[in-house]
């Protein structure tokens, strides 16, 4: 379901043309909502999402709706700093506390008093890092490198990661305290493939752009384009929409774009994506695969069956029927000369009963020759078999013997229609 921008809160409106955003998608709606609504509170904020959603734009939304917009912003990627100079970075060092530290310097702590600062991909920080940065939350404390002064810093913290920060925490790579405090609010950014209709649009404004922005003549896509980059699953979401998009704006210049020029365009092997319908309790119902593959083991049995009866017809004629699971030189088969070895034809063996091999018995017997060897059982005689003895041990009660058995109950209804149980 897309919003249209009528209905749109004005703050909402405001906060998408201020800082670029497109897309009308509830979940892409939420996130911003969510922003504004934190933004005049000062508590610490997480945005979580896969890579290239864009998640970099939620702290500006943030600075920028609340009391601090008018101090300093600044965006620091915890993963493009080495390990060694982190914490300088961040905090600031004297001089002479380290080779190379010819004078001090102001970390982005110092520089940002008053204002907010954003710590992208927060999940790559070290854990000595990361035991500094608690001491920020909790007593707005610091310590540059190198002095053994406390300074204090009014400072908004803002983090991002794309990274399971429970699973980081689980295995000891990001400090469990640390995260509690950095996720006081959390706002998750929905990836490109649940955002609908938004990849379209999105589309059309990085080709406007780039034809914009060199002066070219713009691209067009027709509904087989749309479709193809709708069917995509962009692991690389927002990021290779826009790359993708920006290649066929150079190559197609002045083009009307189709499904089949945009998929020269997807990488090699890429696989379409088609989300799975779940229940409104968020469960999905599998009683159509599991339905599908019982039919190809019936299938299966079926072309079995009909291997076994070309065997009998060829054996009757005087061909050689060797052992199961052997093979040895045969004298002479329909015309082969005598002496050249060729593979002897194994007979299959139907599917083996999982029932007890005394209930098996029991099912084959009915002609009352105890004793004598019965015919394997079908596959149809097991599921048949199977579907009534759940059904007494459930006192004929359908729901009770679906749960059992692991089936819809209305699956269990057909099959009971369909193998004539009695009840």
């Amino acid at each position: 379901m897309q919003l249209n921008l009528q209905e749109l809160p004005a703050e909402i409106v405001q906060a998408k043309q201020r800082y670029g955003i497109v897309g009308n998608a509830p979940g892409l709606i939420a996130a911003i909502s969510r922003a504004i609504q934190v933004a005049p509170i000062d508590l610490s904020v997480l945005v979580t999402g896969e890579s290239g959603t864009g998640k970099e734009f939620f702290p500006k939304i943030i600075h920028g709706f609340s009391p601090r917009k008018h101090a300093k912003y600044i965006a620091v990627n915890c993963g493009a700093i080495p390990e060694g100079t982190i914490d300088s970075e961040l905090f600031g060092h004297e001089k002479g506390s380290f080779t190379g530290a010819i004078s001090s310097r102001k970390g982005y702590f110092e520089e940002a008093d008053g204002g907010t600062i954003f710590l992208d991909e927060v999940g790559e920080l070290p854990l000595t890092t990361q035991a500094r940065l608690l001491r920020v939350l909790e007593s707005g404390e610091f310590i540059k490198v190198g002095s053994s002064t406390v300074q204090k810093s009014n400072v908004r913290i803002v983090a991002a990661t794309n990274v399971d920060m429970a699973k980081a925490v689980a295995e000891g790579k990001f400090r469990e305290d640390l995260y509690y405090r950095l996720s006081t609010v959390s706002i998750h950014i929905p990836p490109l493939r649940e955002r609908g209709n938004d990849i379209s649009l999105l589309a059309r404004k990085f080709a406007a752009d780039f034809s914009e922005r060199y002066t070219m003549p713009p691209v067009s896509f027709d509904e087989s384009a749309r479709a193809m980059l709708m069917r995509y699953r962009w692991p690389g979401n927002v990021r290779q929409l826009k790359n993708i998009v920006e290649q066929i704006a150079l190559f197609e210049s002045g083009n009307s774009i189709d499904g089949e020029i945009v998929r020269s365009f997807l990488p090699d092997g890429s696989v379409n994506y088609s989300p799975v319908a779940a229940r409104p309790d968020g469960s999905h119902d599998y009683s159509a695969e599991r339905d599908a593959l019982f039919g190809m083991i019936l299938r299966l049995q079926r072309q079995i069956e009909s291997l076994n009866a070309r065997i009998d017809e060829l054996s009757a004629g005087g061909v050689e029927i060797a052992p199961q699971g052997s093979f040895q030189p045969v004298e002479e088969v329909a015309g082969v000369e005598a002496g050249v070895p060729v593979r002897s034809i194994v007979k299959f063996q139907p599917f083996s009963s999982p029932l007890p091999a005394d209930s098996a018995r029991g099912m084959n017997s009915d002609n009352g020759n105890a004793g004598q060897t019965s015919s394997p059982l079908t596959l149809e005689d097991t599921e048949r078999d199977t579907i009534r003895r759940a059904l007494e041990r459930n006192g004929g009660k359908r729901k009770e013997a679906a749960r059992e058995l692991s089936i819809s109950e209305r699956t269990l209804y057909r099959k009971i229609k369909d193998y004539g149980i009695d009840l």
